[in-house]
C-alpha cells in the first residue's frame, strides 16, 4: 500500500475538552492530517468537532468501538457516515461487523474492527473466560472481518507480521500501543516503535501521549513521519 507517510500517523486526540483539541491541532498544523476521536474527547464535545475537522480537510477516526444489537449498530453508523469521518471502529463480533458493513454502503466511510484490545494479554483474556491466546483470538476475529467485508483491522503492532500474509493486500492494519523507544509504556501492554511497525506491515500507526504529552508536540508528531519515512523505504 502506498500512502504519504505524513498520512499514516494518526495523533490520538485524548484531551479532555474541545478546547484543548483545538489547541493542539493548532500547535501541530499541517504537520498532522490525520486525528483519531475516542471516548474521551468525543463525550466533550468531540463529535462536533470531528465534523469541523472534517471540513477543514482533516481525515477523522472515530474510534467508538460500536457493539450492540444488529439495528442499532446501524443506525449508529449511518450517522457517522453523515459526518464525513475516515474510519470508524466496531468491535469484531460477526453480528456487530455485519450490520457495520451493510449500514455503509454506499457511503465513504471505512470500517476497522477491533479484534483484541491491546491493553489485554493472555491472562487478561483467561480472566474475561477466553480459552484462546491473544494471538489465536486475534487471528480467529480477522479471518472472520475478513469474509464479512470489513476494510481493516485495529491490532497491535506485534499481530500485524501474522495477519498481513492473512487478510491480503486489500485491507488496512491500523496499529494502536506505538512507541518510540524512549517512550513510558503507560497502560499498554503490547507495544512496538514506529520502525518495527511499519516492518511489520502497519499502515497507519495511532500515536497519543508521546505526541500529546511532548513539550514540543509538532517536533515529536515530525519526528515519527521521518521515522515511518524511513522505514518505509527500506
Amino acid at each position: 500500500m502506498s500512502l504519504d507517510p505524513r498520512e499514516r500517523l494518526i495523533v490520538a486526540l485524548d484531551v479532555a475538552s474541545v478546547a484543548e483539541a483545538e489547541a493542539l491541532v493548532a500547535r501541530l498544523g499541517e504537520t498532522v492530517s490525520f486525528y483519531k476521536i475516542g471516548y474521551q474527547l468525543a463525550f466533550a464535545g468531540g463529535i462536533d468537532f470531528a465534523r469541523v475537522l472534517a471540513g477543514a480537510g482533516k481525515q477523522i477516526f472515530l474510534d467508538l468501538k460500536l457493539h450492540d444489537i444488529g439495528n442499532t449498530v446501524a443506525k449508529g453508523v449511518e450517522s457517522v457516515a453523515r459526518l464525513g469521518a475516515t474510519f470508524l471502529t466496531v468491535h469484531a463480533y460477526p453480528q456487530t461487523m455485519h450490520a457495520a458493513v451493510d449500514a455503509r454502503r454506499g457511503t465513504d466511510l471505512r470500517l476497522l474492527a477491533v479484534t483484541v484490545l491491546t491493553s489485554y494479554d493472555d491472562a487478561d483474556l483467561a480472566a474475561a473466560g477466553y480459552d484462546f491466546t491473544v494471538s489465536e483470538l486475534v487471528a480467529e476475529r480477522a479471518g472472520q472481518a475478513r469474509d464479512v467485508g470489513i476494510d481493516g483491522l485495529v491490532c497491535s503492532a506485534a499481530e500485524a507480521e501474522m495477519l498481513r500474509p492473512m487478510i491480503g493486500p486489500g485491507m488496512v492494519l491500523v496499529t494502536p500501543g506505538i512507541r518510540p523507544a524512549d517512550s513510558e509504556k503507560g497502560d499498554q501492554k503490547r507495544v512496538m516503535t514506529p520502525t518495527a511497525a511499519v516492518a511489520a506491515g502497519a499502515d497507519y500507526l495511532v500515536v497519543g501521549r508521546p505526541v500529546i504529552a511532548a513539550s514540543d508536540p509538532k517536533a515529536a508528531a515530525a519526528a515519527i513521519i521521518a521515522e515511518i519515512k524511513a522505514a518505509s523505504a527500506l
